[in-house]
């Protein structure tokens, strides 16, 4: 890191202040809709810029250019999920305007009932404390690590290293324009890094891509099978896979694989909808727009922008491994084992390696810039997504009473609480580096029930809340059950370092394919949804108007058609198209 890099970096938190103060001088925060959701005033831009860089976090800066390193294009799968947008946009969009809701577990109190809202409620928040804010923490310690390794620091007695300087710089900093701010302020930074981070990361490949000689070297030294997005069911060489167990006279068959063509076309499409449509991390956005039209615009600018990551996020990471096979970068050689192949734990660092090693100072800088505001972007949107879970779906429903001024302040004292939450996470994910992976299956398990009380509530009248409950309770159950089972494995506690005994059935679970354990959940959620809401009573028509599309009211489909025209339409066939032509290039 040069002074050029610096300074360009200084300069990236200046403007960062700069427009903080800017939003926080030109708006009141009087009201909770001015505090959660910006007044319901963001314009469609902003909308799909932030709902982008909301996405745009630590899983894609170390996750997901590290899974391009070992595995190839078969991450872009989620990547490609941009037409979940378009969903969102045109099917739910609708519905969750109308009904003037904060928050996703409101709107499952006004279809099905308090019960529901308050279980997704905890759902919701011990996901994000555990996953998001714990990655995004995990993700700024292995940028810093890795590009500033030497990079300490003596206070009040004790040495802090890169990782944690890194980690605690980022998340005070986003927590202080996020307390200050609320969502106007975190839409209109996260517009503005949306920016840094895709100007950036198009340098870094260009720059990678002309280091190594071009997209044809890439493909010659990866080979095609890295380009193919549909992994075989039987990954060659890969032990156990398919293959039937004999253990006590018990025949277990059991499944493991590196992102097979099963699990990413049946699972991947339900995770993909339930972050995209039903997820308050995201459509916090969404319900910040005035009305459906700037909403589903809104959708549709973020699709667009989705189709970026597969360029600018899984190829760096390829291209940091063609570096090193061909020795034109020796120093990116950390990332393989002594046959040539991508190792794990080394990869998380390609993106930060790929800017250290293959970028020109001053470029550096404006990357390292894109980082940080990937990094900051993730972890604003779920502190503000917190606290308006917080606010909203416990403390108004146990305080009636208290003024919209007071939900502000209870508002930002939740997002500090999450920020304190966040820093109490640093030492765990330091001192366990294998929780990254363990994590990264976590929404397998959870989204499966979410996704199946929001879509099947919407498109089906009939379904009632004790269904609705019964398939939420269930599935989490099953997802927790999973959870409490890979943990002591996952985090090679004392006593598991092997496993469980060959053959029994916690060892069973523990190797069932993550993605076919999910399917299992989803359709379990279903069943018990049908029946149960089937042998229960039909909740009345007034009780669900224009909460379902049999139920919606003349007047409510007059409001939906007006709010598109020709161009929107056109504009969502033409990401169809785009995504179509994806998925034909990486077909092997």
């Amino acid at each position: 890191m040069t002074t050029l890099d610096w300074l360009i970096i200084l300069g990236y938190f200046g403007v960062l202040a700069a427009l903080t103060w800017w939003v926080v001088a030109r708006q009141k925060l009087g009201t909770a809709d001015d505090y959660f959701l910006a007044s319901r005033n963001l314009p469609w831009f902003i909308v799909g810029a932030s709902i982008f860089a909301s996405n745009i976090g630590s899983e894609h800066l170390v996750g997901l250019a590290g899974s391009g390193a070992t595995s190839g294009v078969a991450m872009a799968h989620y990547e490609l999920h941009a037409w979940c947008l378009l969903v969102l946009g045109w099917v739910l969009v609708p519905f969750y305007i109308r009904s003037k809701v904060f928050t996703m577990p409101e709107f499952l109190e006004r279809r099905f009932s308090p019960a529901a809202r308050w279980v997704l409620s905890v759902i919701s928040l011990v996901a994000y404390v555990l996953t998001k804010i714990a990655v995004g923490i995990f993700a700024g310690g292995v940028v810093f690590g890795t590009l500033l390794p030497e990079l300490k620091l003596e206070l009040a007695g004790v040495t802090l290293n890169s990782f944690w300087i890194g980690s605690i710089v980022v998340i005070m900093f986003t927590g202080l324009y996020s307390v200050l701010g609320g969502l106007r302020a975190v839409a209109y930074t996260e517009a503005l890094q949306t920016l840094i981070l895709v100007a950036g990361s198009v340098l870094l490949t260009i720059f990678g891509l002309a280091k190594l000689g071009g997209w044809d070297e890439l493909r010659t030294i990866l080979g095609s099978d890295m380009f193919n997005l549909w992994k075989p069911l039987i990954p060659v060489g890969m032990q156990g896979t398919w293959a039937p167990v004999m253990e006590a006279d018990r025949i277990a068959w059991y499944f493991n694989g590196n992102y097979p063509w099963l699990g990413m076309l049946f699972c991947a499409p339900i995770i993909g909808l339930w972050y995209w449509c039903t997820d308050q991390y995201i459509v916090q956005r969404v319900l910040g727009a005035p009305d459906q039209r700037e909403a589903r615009r809104g959708t549709i600018c973020a699709a667009f922008l989705k189709l970026l990551p597969v360029f600018i996020f899984i190829v760096p990471g390829m291209i940091a491994v063609a570096l090193a096979r061909s020795g034109k970068v020796e120093a990116l050689g950390v990332m393989l084992d002594a046959n040539g192949h991508a190792v794990a734990e080394a990869s998380q660092a390609a993106f930060p390696l790929m800017v250290q090693h293959v970028l020109p100072a001053g470029l550096r800088g404006v990357v390292v810039a894109g980082l940080l505001a990937a990094l900051m972007s993730s972890l604003a949107g779920v502190f503000n997504a917190c606290s308006t879970l917080f606010t909203i779906d416990f403390y108004r429903k146990l305080h009636p009473r208290s003024s919209e001024q007071h939900l502000v302040w209870v508002g930002r004292l939740a997002t500090a609480a999450m920020v304190l939450v966040g820093l109490a996470w640093i030492p765990v994910i330091q001192g366990a580096r294998g929780l990254y992976d363990y994590l990264q299956t976590v929404q397998g398990y959870l989204a499966p029930p979410i996704f199946t009380v929001f879509f099947l509530g919407v498109l089906n009248k009939r379904l009632n809340a004790k269904g609705c409950l019964a398939a939420l309770i269930s599935g989490f159950l099953l997802g927790a059950f999973r959870l409490a089972v890979d943990t002591p494995v996952t985090l090679k506690l004392a006593g598991f370092e092997g496993g469980y005994a060959k053959g029994s059935l916690l060892w069973i679970i523990n190797n069932i394919y993550f993605q076919y354990y999910s399917l299992f959940i989803f359709l379990v959620s279903v069943i018990v949804m049908i029946v149960v809401s089937a042998m229960t009573q039909a909740p009345s028509p007034e009780r669900i108007e224009n909460l379902t599309y049999a139920t919606v009211t003349a007047e409510g489909r007059e409001e939906s058609r007006r709010s598109w025209t020709r161009s929107d339409v056109l504009s969502s066939a033409l990401v169809v198209v785009l995504i179509l032509i994806a998925y034909l290039y990486f077909t092997g």
